[in-house]
């Protein structure tokens, strides 16, 4: 496997594939010595010192250690240096989509049946690359059918993986959620007091948490095992006989589609409460409330019906009628007090001109948060991560008041077009927290690329409002353990989680470099589920098997069962089914279901559940030729999952 990064994302991934799916990866990363291309590779890069400590955790052993290409870019002479033309698979993960695009398209002309995960985050951009790098790996091996081709591109964002998990964590009562088939996989956090109570137990319990009742924080931003460690796939027992623990249960959602948000439609115009201020309002409903009165005062006083006296009123407030000379004196006070109403128009008439048109000149500039906002999320940083996690916030319809110290931000247009209040400045300067009105927040979601500046920012907003929920973006695990346990014991009724961004997109890039049809992840205090759909032929852990004897506490379980035959199924079960078709997948199984080589399943794992099932299933029978570089791993036939 050979991994090509410039940042966390790779190390991390590199990692993954080493420690839990053992595989044997060449590290492409640049050099802090900056080392010339032509240089031998001798300079050893700070990611592959890392990856080469001994990690005892691993089952049987420290993988091999992996090797190290130094280079600056992804080059062809650098991607040759690390054996892209006999690797397996190849991760690209630099920041840069171009640079992406550019070594994707080099790597898939140096060996066409290689398996290509890159890192994009241009959506449209991603989407037509997967379709050009399958087709050239098509035309080049010719006379090969697609299904038994092991060439796929896999085009992931780890903005998108991580994006629905963090939006969560920062909001009480929202779910993390994964889609298959058209159905939202909803997993719900339940408290130990609300285990107690009636409660629909949903498909299946994900996960027992290490909040208890005396506990309610947990043990978050621990890795670790133990008894206060979370328990991932629990069997029943474990289920019942762990009273006073928190638990993630899986619940299924039928997808109708988004309807479009009202708010949407009425900014195709400009609201008058946006167009003009409460206090011009309500002036000017003081004169129309004036001039009904003087229209009925004439009513009454007078001859005229009320129709014409509304004409006489409307005609003196604008100063356009003859002086009642010779008319009665009520006649001629009523015309007085309604030319003195006709004077304080004017200039309500002058500024709400002024104020229409200052308010359509700042149509294009950010908002400020309102006076009386209260109850919304202050968001940290509006870069690529950030500005996927507004998205979804706005998707779920919370107030967001978003600080960032870039006005380039990627975010920054995204939020002037959704009209969210923006505070440009540095979050760790005074007064910055303020005027996001982080005092009248409900949570904070600190996602900057620096870890201090996260920790900093957490810090003084708990000092200003020490319940504040808080979720931060922290890298290193021992880190944010640390900090959790410190921020728990200080402010003990508040709730405080931290998350990694790589430690959430990682799995799902090392399941499509295994050739898997990763659907999603979803975290769990410090560590991660995964959702995938495999096929049942030639893995000994699921052919021939039962739905209950297939399941393994701890590792995976089956969830759900693809009823569509072989050649009518569809190959990315992860997005939407059109308008019309059928659900393919079947959510409530029979437990004594038999599992045939025929069917796909969609299982929830761990890591190193997946690894396992990876294993046995690669070992099981012999990779599937083709006319191209040798492949490792084979490719099941209808070419969705190398099983």
């Amino acid at each position: 496997m050979v991994v090509c990064g410039d940042d966390a994302l790779a190390l991390r991934l590199a990692a993954e594939l080493r420690e839990v799916y053992r595989q044997r990866v060449v590290l492409v990363a640049p050099s802090g010595d900056h080392a010339e291309e032509t240089e031998p590779i001798a300079v050893v890069s700070r990611a592959a010192r890392l990856l080469r400590r001994p990690d005892s955790s691993v089952p049987g052993g420290t993988p091999p250690p992996p090797q190290d290409v130094t280079s600056s870019s992804p080059s062809e002479a650098a991607l040759l240096r690390a054996g892209v033309d006999r690797a397996a698979a190849l991760a690209l993960l630099y920041e840069d989509d171009e640079t992406n695009l550019r070594a994707a398209l080099a790597a898939r002309r140096l060996s066409p049946g290689l398996r290509l995960v890159v890192r994009m985050y241009n959506r449209k951009l991603g989407q037509h690359l997967e379709e050009l790098l399958d087709q050239a790996a098509l035309l080049t091996a010719p006379g090969t059918d697609r299904a038994l081709l092991d060439a796929s591109t896999t085009v992931l964002s780890d903005a998108d993986t991580a994006a629905p998990a963090l939006a969560a964590t920062a909001v009480a009562g929202t779910s993390k959620v994964v889609q298959a088939d058209g159905v939202l996989l909803r997993a719900a956090e339940r408290t130990p007091s609300e285990r107690g109570e009636a409660a629909d137990p949903g498909l299946c319990t994900l996960a027992l948490l290490s909040s208890t009742t005396t506990d309610p924080a947990g043990a978050e931003g621990s890795d670790t095992s133990g008894p206060q460690a979370p328990l991932l796939l629990p069997d029943d027992e474990a289920v019942a006989n762990a009273a006073g623990r928190g638990s993630v249960v899986l619940e299924t959602v039928r997808y109708a589609g988004p309807a479009l948000p009202p708010r949407r439609l009425a900014r195709r115009g400009a609201p008058l409460r946006e167009l003009f201020s409460s206090r011009l309002r309500w002036a000017l409903a003081g004169i129309v409330v004036s001039v009904v009165a003087l229209t009925l005062t004439t009513t009454l006083l007078t001859d005229a019906d009320p129709v014409h006296a509304a004409y006489l009123t409307l005609l003196d407030l604008f100063s356009i009628n003859d002086p009642a000379i010779s008319a009665p004196v009520t006649h001629q006070v009523l015309q007085l007090l309604t030319g003195l109403v006709g004077l304080a128009l004017l200039p309500l008439l002058v500024a709400g001109g002024l104020e229409a048109l200052g308010t359509f000149r700042a149509a294009g500039a950010l908002r400020r948060p309102p006076r009386g906002l209260s109850g919304h999320v202050v968001l940290l940083g509006l870069g690529k991560i950030g500005a996927r996690v507004l998205a979804r916030l706005r998707e779920l319809d919370i107030p967001v008041v978003c600080v960032e110290e870039d006005p380039d931000a990627r975010g920054i247009p995204l939020a002037r077009g959704l009209g969210i209040p923006v505070v440009l400045g540095d979050v760790t300067e005074d007064g910055v927290l303020e005027a996001a009105k982080i005092h009248r927040a409900h949570a904070l979601l600190a996602l900057t690329s620096s870890d201090t500046t996260n920790l900093e920012a957490t810090l003084y907003a708990r000092t200003v409002k020490p319940d504040l929920r808080v979720a931060l973006r922290l890298y290193d695990d021992d880190f944010a353990t640390a900090v959790h346990r410190t921020l728990r014991t200080a402010h003990p009724d508040a709730l405080t989680r931290s998350r990694s961004v790589t430690h959430l997109a990682a799995p799902a890039f090392a399941g499509a470099m295994m050739g898997r049809q990763i659907l999603g992840a979803i975290p769990v205090e410090r560590k991660v589920l995964l959702f995938a759909a495999l096929i049942v032929a030639g893995n000994p852990q699921f052919e021939g098997r039962t739905i209950a004897g297939a399941f393994r506490p701890g590792a995976w379980r089956v969830l759900a069962l693809d009823t569509a035959s072989p050649d009518a199924r569809r190959p990315d079960l992860a997005s939407s089914h059109q308008e019309g078709d059928e659900p393919q997948l079947l959510w409530d199984l029979h437990p004594g279901y038999v599992l045939r080589p025929e069917d796909r399943v969609v299982i929830a794992a761990t890591r190193r559940g997946l690894a396992e099932l990876l294993d046995t299933s690669t070992q099981s029978r012999p990779a599937t030729p083709w006319p191209g570089p040798p492949i490792v791993h084979g490719r099941a036939e209808d070419g969705n999952a190398a099983c």
